[in-house]
């Protein structure tokens, strides 16, 4: 690898690493930002509406990427980064603080998406898969340090601090990448898809919003209130559907949903995001609250997660391309249902030291699966809508998580001024890992289903080396013969 490649990566990393871990550091200091700035009330928005300008923003920036260039793209969303956090760490409200988390989120959705996509650029074939089996173990790092680096900072610096941290090494990456990042594209000029954007947009925040109001509250005229929003935005994604259809230059090409094998990697994303996202927030929820853990020896508890999720990625990047695509999700749907049918066993006199090994089981299904399906994507997307396709991955991996928050969240007990608060929110964390249990077990089997066709897979040189090179043959031989 040239010197200048090597800094454009660690810049990928860096940035990646910074979006990655945004979400738990934040999750750790949550109870002391709730006392200092009194807004119980609306602290689950704080998560919410980072996640929520993700969601929005990712695929903006990877349709942009394919007219304008990923250099000024990446570019323009670290600096829209660093200026959320750095605006984050001075909110005076909570108010003020999601207004800020919103920002950050529409710049962190540039740190999340390109990444993959400029490897996928810069990159062939298997050190392309191998560099994105390093920047996959980024997630897993985050999830750990997230929040064992929240904890300590909290208890001993300030909360404000989380939020500065991030500034000096996004500045680091936005230097690194304006030197060294290669800005070959070819700028073409094209009509923006305003409708596309505005449609998309505008059904995604009130499907979100509406989904989250209706979990939230209790009372009968809110939840139909919220019903409406999230009626509303299915009319805007059925407009926005018509609307691509149209145009000549959508803005979510529909023809990348066409693909079989993207599919899978859109829907098994979505699904694992979300289990991840609810195991990353809920472990800490249950250490500190019901087995009365510091925010510090809660993040210590994640620490497996941090060892096997990049150890898993490593590995899918090293091996992916040689063993085959089949045979990494069934030995990362084995590590998925072993890992969450223990966290199904958890109780509040549940052991650390086992609970530290489920977690540790998991994190290898979840590098492994979340690596692998990335390569596979980034096989499956044509360069034309490189950008568009990958940004897509991202956005359902992103829509994972924030579904998923919504969805377990309604299973979670959170009155905390009741008597019995203990009791109860351990018995709906229980329910929780038991019905992670059950999707997972459910996924296992999708994989093992959407991966069984080795013809088609070999047409992505995810066959395995051994039975590629049959494949190919045997495909030779029928046209020699004919």
């Amino acid at each position: 690898m040239k010197p200048s490649s090597l800094k454009v990566v660690i810049a990928l990393y860096l940035t990646t690493f910074l979006a990655a871990i945004e979400g738990t550091i934040v999750s750790t200091a949550m109870p002391i930002i709730i006392d200092d700035l009194e807004g119980a009330s609306l602290f689950s928005w704080v998560n919410t509406i980072y996640l929520l300008a993700m969601v929005v923003a990712t695929p903006l920036y990877g349709k942009l990427s394919d007219i304008y260039g990923r250099k000024l793209l990446i570019s323009i969303g670290i600096i829209v980064f660093i200026i959320g956090s750095a605006l984050s760490g001075i909110a005076w409200s909570m108010p003020s603080l999601i207004l800020f988390r919103a920002i950050q989120g529409l710049g962190g959705a540039s740190l999340l998406t390109l990444p993959l996509v400029i490897i996928t650029d810069l990159f062939q074939d298997e050190q392309r898969y191998k560099i994105q089996g390093w920047l996959s173990s980024i997630w897993g790092v985050a999830g750990i340090l997230g929040p064992l680096t929240g904890g300590l900072l909290v208890d001993y610096v300030s909360w404000h601090s989380i939020f500065y941290l991030n500034v000096p090494f996004a500045c680091i990456a936005l230097v690194l990448i304006h030197k060294f990042l290669p800005n070959h594209y070819t700028k073409t000029v094209r009509a923006i898809d305003g409708k596309g954007i505005t449609t998309f947009s505008v059904g995604i925040l009130l499907l979100l919003y509406g989904l989250n109001g209706f979990v939230e509250h209790d009372e009968i005229t809110a939840k139909w209130m919220y019903a409406a929003l999230m009626f509303i935005a299915l009319i805007c994604l059925y407009t926005f559907v018509k609307v691509e259809k149209k145009v000549s230059d959508p803005f979510i090409p529909l023809v990348i949903f066409t693909n079989k094998m993207f599919r899978f990697t859109l829907i098994s994303g979505f699904v694992i995001s979300a289990l991840t996202v609810a195991i990353i927030f809920y472990i800490p929820l249950l250490m500190q609250d019901v087995k009365g853990f510091s925010a510090t020896g809660s993040g210590l508890i994640m620490i497996p997660l941090s060892i096997t999720w990049p150890l898993g990625s490593i590995l899918a990047g090293q091996y992916a391309f040689r063993f085959g695509m089949k045979k990494m999700g069934l030995i990362g749907s084995i590590f998925l249902v072993i890992g969450s049918g223990c966290m199904a066993t958890i109780t509040g006199d549940t052991s650390p030291i086992l609970i530290m090994l489920y977690i540790l089981i998991s994190g290898m299904a979840f590098g492994i699966l979340l690596s692998s399906f990335s390569f596979l994507a980034s096989a499956v997307a044509s360069e034309e809508v490189r950008g568009a396709g990958l940004s897509a991955l991202q956005l359902f991996r992103s829509l994972g998580q924030a579904v998923g928050l919504v969805v377990f969240g309604m299973l979670l007990y959170s009155q905390t001024k009741s008597p019995n608060y203990i009791s109860l929110l351990e018995l709906s964390l229980r329910q929780i890992f038991g019905v992670i249990a059950m999707i997972s077990l459910l996924l296992a089997i999708y994989i093992g289903w959407a991966l069984r066709n080795k013809q088609l897979l070999a047409s992505y040189n995810f066959a395995g080396e051994a039975k590629t090179t049959k494949v190919k043959q045997a495909a030779q031989v029928s046209a020699d013969r004919s």
